[in-house]
């Protein structure tokens, strides 16, 4: 997630002042015009080609989330693609002194995270979590990444009963997802030292991340517990990140197409070999195969900012996406945060047709085979519904004017 400063020619002289160029024998230079006001900049656009990217990569999570085919992980790394990408922002975004840029993502970040903890956490007690007898009282520190999430926030991997309105699962499938927050985080903070690093020394610190991945995500050396997975995920999409910032900086724009398109084909080769090799019961769902999700990751980002055009506006057939991209984009925190949630509530909503009367009794067959299907038709208006009761919460934390549906209408009228 800029433009050069337009330039403007000197002002043609008139035709009277040519006529006296030609007549008089030594002609006086016209008096120089006065002073004016250099234009003002025009402000750099967002990149509509990054957007579009981030609106395919929030949708494609919310299809996987649903339907759990592992082929999706490698038609479109999601995580990777939304990881460079951000990295791309942050580089621009540094270019104001890092504190201030830190304290600014991190203010954008937490407020939304806080307004789902709101709702999820009050939930898991209610529904039976008893933490501290299991754990100790050293839990409540753990409670803190909540609040600040250095580290994954906690979550009971079963709760409820069974047979109850929620599977006993849900926490895992809701709170779970919260590890992208825990390392968009890590990066953030880090990003300060990376960009130095990769300024210095940019493919060193652009494969480093790979590097660490094949020692700490393959086995070779173990780091146990939450601070494990949080270096696993750190390394995975370290190189994604760094990626922003070389296409950001222009680096892959003076490296020649066919050598930076060979190198990520062979990352990308080398991650179906090592992922056919090192298969879960999962197939190639590559979010379970650390190497092989770092290299095909990066080697398609790599592609696509490659290819990247600079877009101010969606071209062709896609400007009829244009509003749906903007909010997305607009409101990408609190859909990544709210969408697993809303897809089990979809769930009950269906069963609720057995209940309509005929539709149960003539289409129940129907309904059976197609539920996931008519899941992520209602996904999509309940998503709508979390963006109206809680999306204006990312504009407070970005201290703009609540909005309730920013999808640009208002500023194509204007």
């Amino acid at each position: 997630m800029t433009h050069p400063q337009q330039s403007y020619g000197e002002p043609h002289a008139d035709e009277r002042t040519m006529a006296l160029r030609v007549v008089l024998p030594a002609p006086v230079p016209p008096p120089e015009p006065a002073a004016t006001a250099a234009p003002a900049p025009a402000k750099a656009g967002r990149d509509r080609y990054l957007d579009l990217l981030r609106a395919v990569a929030l949708v494609r999570v919310v299809v996987f989330h649903l339907f759990g085919w592992a082929w999706l992980t490698v038609v479109f790394p999601s995580m990777g693609v939304m990881f460079a990408l951000a990295g791309s922002l942050m580089a621009r975004s540094l270019a104001r002194p890092a504190w201030s840029v830190i304290r600014g993502r991190v203010r954008r970040l937490l407020p939304p995270m806080w307004a789902f903890a709101a709702v999820v956490v009050p939930m898991v007690f209610a529904l039976g979590w008893k933490p501290v007898r299991e754990e100790g009282i050293w839990w409540f520190l753990k409670l803190g990444c909540y609040i600040l999430p250095i580290g994954t926030p906690p979550f009971p991997w079963e709760n409820g009963s069974e047979g109850g309105w929620l599977e006993t699962s849900w926490a895992e499938q809701g709170i779970g997802p919260l590890w992208y927050i825990r390392a968009y985080l890590w990066f953030v903070l880090a990003s300060p030292l990376l960009l130095k690093a990769f300024r210095k020394l940019p493919w060193v610190t652009l494969l480093a991340p790979v590097g660490l991945t094949a020692v700490i995500g393959t086995g070779l050396v173990t780091v146990p517990g939450a601070t494990g997975e949080a270096l696993v995920d750190f390394a995975v999409f370290g190189s994604c990140w760094v990626l922003g910032f070389a296409h950001h900086d222009g680096l892959l724009k003076t490296v020649p197409r066919y050598l930076a398109v060979s190198l990520a084909a062979m990352l990308m080769g080398f991650a179906l070999w090592w992922g056919a090799h090192h298969l879960t019961e999962e197939g190639w769902n590559l979010d379970e195969i650390p190497l092989a999700q770092a290299t095909w990751s990066l080697g398609f980002c790599m592609i696509l900012l490659q290819y990247a055009p600079s877009w101010r506006e969606l071209p062709g057939r896609l400007a009829g996406w244009d509003s749906l991209v903007t909010l997305a984009n607009n409101r990408a925190v609190t859909i990544y945060l709210w969408h697993n949630m809303l897809l089990m509530a979809t769930f009950p909503i269906i069963d609720l047709l057995w209940d309509v009367p005929w539709v149960g009794d003539h289409l129940g067959t129907y309904i059976d085979r197609a539920d996931n299907a008519l899941a992520l038709i209602i996904v999509w208006p309940l998503i709508g519904l979390a963006i109206l009761a809680v999306g204006w919460v990312e504009d407070l934390a970005a201290k703009r004017r609540p909005r309730l549906w920013p999808n640009g209408a208002a500023r194509a009228r204007t």
